[in-house]
């Protein structure tokens, strides 16, 4: 259903990319039951994961939103809960089982997304859509968050996923940005000779080493082969599959990855990488704030840090042009809500709002069209939008595109491949079965 739209989302991107880019729930308290009144007090919660610390941009845009959509709505208070990535979906998990969702939130697109639907937690949001925000969506963004024809979250963001490097550690070295495989491991391998962590990896949240693999699944196979595993039209045991596994050992042995990798976050890994302790980070363009616009990193590490596209394995399938990415997060309302109008008044003006200024506050690609012809964008910005202008294909990641038991397998193997803990045709195999009585 959705995937088409991924595949095709490049071709909308073709047309509007370089013109036009773009709590706890159980605390309810002050919900109004009278949700039609205007002068009745109401209280929406809203959780979410831009904390302050890793993502200050966003979290700064957030609460300008919300003091103007309060100064706007002076009978509406919005209530923030703010949880980092890994701990937001868990406590999103238990929330669910009772039935205690906030009234706003955040979530991802596909398999993610299905369960909560098929659970009646989330609200239908067409409504929302078709009092003027449908045209105001890249489009193909806005499928990816449907289930049976219905629209249950609007997504705020558009991901691609580069690979950002540090200019001066490989001008050091003399080395050229990699255009094919080998070229790249002959970087790693001239990194590990002197003595510098090639890459910074934070595979303890496991969905970051799963996009090592999905770019080498993607360039030995091409791009439909790793989708066409997760929906069962084709089978994770496919050869391309179980090479690109062992490729991801090939890399562990040739210590590709900094020390430690698999026990640290994502954010630490982050944190190697801006103090220059590694030379690369394979990471989403909701990262490009840190490497842009995001004045507590240092403007003089800004200034070094460049990107490159995944390379092409010789004798594969894939295309360079070809992505790891798709729509970011998008926002729902509960079902639930005791506030649900004032819920779905707040996700609109939040999407509007939110299009308006991720560009020029935080550097961020949003799924709204914004005309950014008379903004001045970073040069990486812009060098960005052309990339995603130029696109092939864009694969949505791998675990969203899965259900839930198939994720939680998924980013376990993961683990365990990064680790050595399981052989590459196991790591196929295990998929398969879990897949197979999913699909």
């Amino acid at each position: 259903m959705f995937k088409k739209a991924y595949s095709l989302l490049c071709i909308a991107v073709l047309v509007v990319a370089l013109a036009l880019t773009g709590c706890s729930s159980s605390t309810k308290e002050g919900a109004s039951s009278e949700t039609g009144s205007k002068d009745k007090k109401v209280t929406i919660t809203f959780m979410h994961l831009w904390t302050a610390g890793s993502s200050k941009q966003h979290n700064m845009i957030v609460n300008d939103i919300i003091k103007e959509f309060e100064k706007q709505n002076p009978n509406v208070t919005v209530k923030q809960e703010i949880l980092e990535n890994e701990q937001y979906k868990n406590k999103l998990k238990v929330l669910a089982a009772s039935n205690e969702l906030p009234d706003v939130g955040m979530t991802w697109a596909a398999g993610f997304l299905e369960p909560y639907v098929k659970g009646n937690l989330f609200a239908p949001l067409d409504d929302v859509l078709d009092s003027g925000l449908k045209d105001q969506f890249v489009s193909g963004t806005t499928e990816a968050y449907a289930v049976n024809n219905k629209t249950y979250a609007l997504p705020l963001e558009l991901n691609i996923t580069p690979v950002y490097y540090n200019k001066e550690i490989f001008g050091k070295y003399h080395l050229d940005v990699p255009k094919t495989y080998e070229d790249f491991k002959n970087v790693v391998q001239t990194l590990v000779k002197n003595g510098v962590a090639p890459i910074a990896l934070g595979n303890k949240d496991r969905w970051t080493g799963s996009m090592w693999y999905m770019y080498l699944a993607d360039r030995i196979g091409g791009a439909d082969t790793l989708k066409n595993a997760i929906n069962g039209s084709g089978t994770f045991e496919d050869p391309s599959l179980i090479k690109a596994a062992e490729e991801i050992q090939n890399l562990v042995k040739m210590k590709a990855f900094i020390k430690g990798f698999n026990g640290l976050s994502n954010d630490e890994a982050k944190a190697e990488f801006t103090n220059e302790k590694a030379a690369m980070y394979l990471m989403g363009t909701w990262d490009l704030p840190q490497f842009t616009t995001n004045e507590d990193i240092p403007k003089e590490f800004r200034n070094k840090v460049g990107f490159f596209k995944f390379p092409v394995v010789e004798g594969g399938k894939g295309n360079i042009d070809s992505w790891v990415g798709g729509p970011g997060v998008g926002l729902f309302v509960s079902e639930n809500s005791k506030a649900k109008e004032e819920a779905k008044k707040f996700v609109k003006f939040f999407i509007e709002k939110w299009g308006e200024q991720s560009v020029t506050k935080a550097g961020v690609i949003p799924a709204t069209k914004v005309d950014t012809s008379n903004i001045n964008l970073p040069q990486m910005y812009i060098d960005v939008l052309n990339e995603l202008n130029k696109a092939s294909n864009i694969t949505l990641f791998a675990d969203v595109q899965m259900n839930p038991e198939a994720a939680q397998t998924h980013l376990n193997l993961i683990q365990s491949l990064f680790g050595e803990g399981v052989t590459p045709k196991d790591f196929a195999k295990q998929h398969q079965e879990v897949l197979s009585k999913t699909q």
